[in-house]
């Protein structure tokens, strides 16, 4: 299997996606702002019901929370746990932080994760939390106009794909 057909499946896949570019770009910041938040098990849920509530594409919103991944969920939620201690002014060390990521990396169950966040700390969770909402507002608003851009591009192409498809079943 060659290397190049994964990545142009998906490729195509995107460029078949039906609606109009502003559900879909709005699909995808919702996808994007959940996945910065820190609610591991349920990005997806939240991604949908958001897209619920605001109409916008379901599909493009789950693809959206693909942006928070297990390559990069350290990154990420360090850095909700930092902006978030800045913002409540709180002291830089990182044994709160250390202690939850472990528990994330030690493949233990979401359930467990949850309740150990609960119990370390009040002022944790908000750090996460607020340092998540900022991520998050921070990061869907230009994958907005982004997207919008990119889908609005595959759009404009499907019609003058669409009327040259036209022009030569009318010729013959």
């Amino acid at each position: 299997m060659k290397y190049t057909r994964f990545p142009r499946y998906y490729f195509l896949k995107m460029m078949r996606l039906k609606g109009e570019p502003h559900e879909l770009a709005l699909g995808m910041a919702i996808g994007i702002f959940s996945a910065m938040l820190p609610i591991l098990p349920f990005h997806i849920a939240l991604a949908v019901a958001l897209a619920l509530f605001f109409k916008a594409s379901k599909i493009t919103a789950v693809i959206g929370c693909f942006a928070s991944n297990p390559l990069n969920w350290y990154i990420l939620y360090f850095m909700n746990y930092k902006i978030g201690t800045s913002i409540f002014g709180l002291s830089g060390d990182d044994k709160g932080f250390s202690s939850i990521m472990g528990h994330v990396f030690d493949s233990e169950g979401a359930l467990e994760v949850i309740t150990r966040l609960i119990s370390s700390s009040g002022i944790i969770i908000a750090a996460f939390v607020i340092g998540g909402l900022l991520m998050g507002i921070t990061a869907s608003i230009p994958a907005y106009f982004i997207f919008l851009k990119a889908f609005s591009m595959i759009k404009e192409w499907r019609i003058k794909r669409r009327m040259k498809k036209d022009a030569c079943i009318k010729k013959n």
